[in-house]
């Protein structure tokens, strides 16, 4: 690759040292392995398999540049980018880290490009309008963030076996992580335009499906987002020349920009050896994206989302997914896979078995044991009738991933449980509440509540702070207690947006929770104490 010839045709910028953020994780895990040492690895091994037929067999290969690719014995370097669009990355990205997990367990180096250069300018691909602009400290804070997630996640692919990779031997490659800014920030716009840009045809970029897309949109495209694919391709192109990377893989909306660096390769180096491969995007049999819930993105940050939560999203995935999930995000080897495919058609089979295999095992791989094991206990602990002991971090815990609300605990306390339940927002009357005892169907802190005269006793509050409300198996509340002179408007505007929430409102209750303020600022610390619980609810409706 780095021959004479090429150098020769390398513009001088292209040859400028890097100075790039290179984490690096070898397949030992706790031995460092430096650049060095990364460049004299051993060729992967030949054999009748190759990494792109392990993607394949499991569903992630949508295209190639070349049906050669992977076929020669030498090592693969193969990357994958990520915009630092927000702190943390989504669902739609753990494709490209398990692809590129997939590259290190067949012995390759795997590389993440973070794009603290390009997320300034945002990928227009798969995208009806541009993005919003992030300024320079938002840039700079998404990416920090993304990176470290990024390092955790890749660290925790497990180390590769005969079972799961047959005739690919067990040398787990390495991998690295690395922000495009650090070249970027050397190169002028002349130099873009003088070495790169007489390269680019302006009718080749147009043809781009994620261009033609936006030109035949209402409001079309900005020069900035045209360019993108050249920024794109310009990455591979430096990697390239400069770090043996030659292989980049992407979402199938990801083609044209993949493209794009390969032909820069070949025009501006005039060599072969680039290679390009997409996975299919994350979807779902009824061909809506797997990856959005009600609530908005299923984040991969713990910060944004919680193991319980995340966990609980690949536990209801439904029957007709859950074997091509299993495929293409987990690495349970494909022999195990077809035994619990086989296992769903057998009488006396347990509904979600396969469900929960899904879901542990994603959570691993992107939350670690630690993270795994917080959304079991949690999901056993607030499963209604369950034995298990319940405790206030548990419920708190989950308080931000289920409707919760705040009162005074004095209002609350012997109190009728049919009012709480009502005036919390869990069931819409009275009426419904006896109606669900009868059925047993209401639990106060997972035991099943057989009374409509039952009053909140003491005992009845987990730790002296909280109290969780089931109406059923899925339909949770989660009330916490706090001082009645406390910041009262606060807890006031939580209450209204449960309740709103509740009732399947999200953009009242977001409106709610802002106007709250303004609304109730009239009553003081002392009048809300003597409010009861239900007139504090019913003030909250009145707006």
């Amino acid at each position: 690759m780095a021959s004479a010839a090429m150098a020769a045709a390398s513009p001088a910028f292209l040859r400028r040292p890097h100075r790039c953020l290179l984490l690096l994780r070898h397949c030992q895990r706790r031995r460092p392995l430096s650049a060095s040492a990364s460049a004299a690895a051993p060729p992967a091994a030949a054999s009748t398999a190759t990494v792109v037929d392990v993607l394949r067999e499991r569903g992630l290969v949508e295209a190639t540049t070349s049906e050669t690719l992977g076929s020669s014995p030498r090592e693969l370097k193969a990357y994958c980018g990520f915009d630092p669009t927000a702190e943390s990355l989504h669902l739609g990205n753990l494709l490209g880290l398990v692809a590129l997990s997939w590259f290190r367990r067949c012995g390759h180096t795997a590389v993440a490009l973070v794009g603290g250069a390009t997320g300034r300018v945002g990928d227009p691909s798969g995208k009806s309008a541009e993005r919003p602009e992030l300024d320079l400290a938002a840039v700079e804070t998404n990416s920090d963030a993304i990176k470290s997630l990024i390092a955790q996640i890749l660290d925790r692919a497990p180390q590769p076996s005969s079972q799961s990779i047959p005739n690919l031997g067990d040398r787990m490659g390495p991998f690295e992580i690395l922000d495009n800014y650090n070249w970027w920030k050397d190169i002028t716009l002349l130099d873009f335009l003088k070495e790169v840009g007489r390269f680019a045809r302006v009718g080749t970029m147009i043809a781009k499906e994620s261009v033609k897309k936006r030109l035949m949109s209402e409001d079309g495209m900005s020069y900035t987002e045209f360019t993108y694919q050249l920024l794109q391709g310009y990455d591979f192109l430096y990697m390239f020349r400069n770090m043996g990377v030659n292989v980049q893989i992407g979402g199938s909306d990801q083609w044209g920009n993949i493209t794009a660096g390969t032909e820069l390769i070949r025009k501006i180096l005039q060599v072969e050896g680039a290679h390009g491969l997409t996975f299919p995007l994350l979807l779902k049999s009824d061909g809506t994206k797997f990856g959005k819930s009600e609530d908005g993105a299923i984040w991969l940050s713990a910060k944004m989302l919680s193991p319980y939560k995340f966990y609980q999203y690949f536990y209801s995935v439904p029957d007709v997914d859950v074997i091509r999930f299993m495929k293409i995000l987990t690495f349970v080897s494909l022999d195990e896979i077809q035994e619990l495919e086989d296992s769903m058609k057998k009488p006396g089979y347990v509904p979600n078995t396969v469900q929960r295999r899904l879901a542990e095992e994603v959570t691993r791989f992107v939350h670690g044991d630690e993270g795994l094991e917080e959304a079991l206990k949690a999901t056993e602990a607030l499963r209604p009738g369950a034995q298990t002991q319940l405790d206030s971090q548990t419920i708190e815990g989950i308080a931000d991933d289920v409707p919760s609300c705040s009162l005074p605990y004095d209002q609350v306390l012997r109190s009728p449980l049919v009012d709480i339940a009502v005036s919390t927002g869990l069931l819409a009357s009275k009426s419904a509440v006896r109606r669900l005892i009868k059925q047993g169907g209401l639990y106060l802190n997972n035991i099943r509540i057989d009374s409509e005269d039952k009053l909140v006793e003491e005992g009845d509050v987990v730790d002296g702070k909280v109290l969780l409300l089931s109406a059923g198996k899925k339909n949770k509340m989660v009330e916490e207690f706090a001082d009645p002179a406390a910041s009262h408007d606060g807890r006031i505007a939580r209450t209204g947006r449960a309740i709103l929430e509740r009732r399947g409102s999200k953009q009242k209750a977001k409106e709610h929770h802002s106007d709250n303020r303004q609304n109730l600022n009239s009553i003081s610390p002392k009048n809300l104490v003597t409010l009861s619980t239900v007139d504090l609810c019913h003030q909250v409706h009145l707006y």
